[in-house]
């Protein structure tokens, strides 16, 4: 693909650094390791751009517990990631450079992904998006909305679609949360009955976002509570994963052959040895009695246009609880890992202005 002579002129004046949160090491929580480099190297410093690849100004990103969970692993933080690192996998933002046979434009506004391990996340001011992991991003939705999409918008859209249909009853755990809320709406605009599960004070929330019903986890006892109801539901997106009876009991509330999709979790040897009796274990003698997997985002073009589609179309509205300035990931990042969040946090990385 060849660059116009306006094209030209956006990648020549380029500048040859950036500010970008890098972290060296990680010996304690990602926050406390993070520092603001305002003479950082653009990720194509080093490297050109590839085949379908593309230079993206980010102009927001959204943040996710795996950036600072892979940064806190004692060996895929010190090992697998390149340094110094800059955290953060969800962006939108504007198309200032091209490789070969790129299906972007320079100028364009896009939204994406990256693939974790990256040295060169959003939380920096350039990024370099893949073909897949890159999507123009259609007129009227802004930046900030766009960047909660990629991974809790494309993990939540995945789980969902390919194991639901129209009139189905789904059990949503979690549903004010990053993921939670985007599945309450995707659910909707399937055309599926919705339960959730949220505190007191984010039941309004859910059930603006379209939920027909909700639980209280602080007053009532879930697993009970959805065992009243009978085997009704179709399947359950688990965004939580801390109470392992959701899963055992889910035979007496879900339908025989009903899937069970876990998206959150929190690793623990309590954790490890549920999980090896659930795949492990026969299920004559007590191993796990509806089929389970971990929801995963896998990039893919097609798929986040669907999910684009639903925003534009408006029945998708992405809950963006709070949007940080640049200087204050610490804080942010602080603030996520409450489990409070009424939707995604984040950050202004770089002015909403074309160059």
């Amino acid at each position: 693909m060849s660059q116009t002579n306006s094209d030209k002129v956006i990648a020549s004046t380029l500048p040859s650094t950036m500010k970008a949160w890098q972290w060296s090491s990680c010996n304690d929580i990602l926050e406390n390791a993070l520092t603001l480099n305002t003479t950082a190297l653009l990720p194509t410093a080093k490297r050109p751009l590839t085949s379908g690849e593309s230079l993206i100004q980010v102009h927001a990103a959204a943040l996710n517990p795996v950036d600072y969970k892979l940064a806190e692993l004692p060996v895929v933080g010190r090992m697998a990631i390149p340094k110094p690192a800059t955290p953060g996998l969800d962006f939108a933002g504007l198309v200032v450079d091209v490789g070969r046979d790129c299906d972007v434009k320079v100028g364009q506004m896009v939204f994406g992904k990256l693939e974790p391990k990256q040295q060169f996340g959003t939380l920096g001011e350039y990024i370099v998006g893949s073909r897949a992991g890159t999507v123009p991003l259609p007129e009227g939705i802004t930046a900030e909305n766009a960047a909660t999409l990629g991974v809790c918008g494309l993990v939540t859209y995945q789980s969902l679609a390919s194991n639901v249909k129209a009139g189905d009853r789904v059990f949503i755990n979690g549903g004010s949360g990053g993921t939670g809320t985007f599945a309450i709406q995707i659910a909707k605009a399937l055309g599926c009955h919705v339960t959730t599960t949220c505190s007191g004070a984010n039941i309004a929330l859910c059930k603006r976002l379209g939920a027909d019903e909700v639980i209280d986890y602080r007053t009532s006892d879930v697993p009970s509570a959805l065992s009243k109801r009978g085997q009704i539901y179709d399947m359950v997106l688990d965004n939580v994963g801390h109470d392992f009876e959701l899963y055992w009991t889910s035979p007496s509330y879900t339908k025989p052959g009903a899937k069970y999709v876990q998206i959150g979790s929190q690793v623990s040897l309590a954790f490890i040895r549920d999980l090896a009796f659930r795949f492990l274990v026969p299920t004559s003698i007590g191993g796990g009695q509806r089929p389970f997997s971990f929801g995963l985002a896998s990039t893919n073009f097609a798929d986040f246009t669907r999910l684009v589609g639903l925003v534009a179309d408006k029945k998708v509205i992405p809950a963006v609880d709070e949007v940080f300035a640049f200087e204050d990931v610490g804080k942010a990042y602080a603030k996520l890992r409450t489990g409070r969040a009424r939707g995604k946090f984040v950050i202004r990385v770089a002015s909403m202005q074309k160059n």
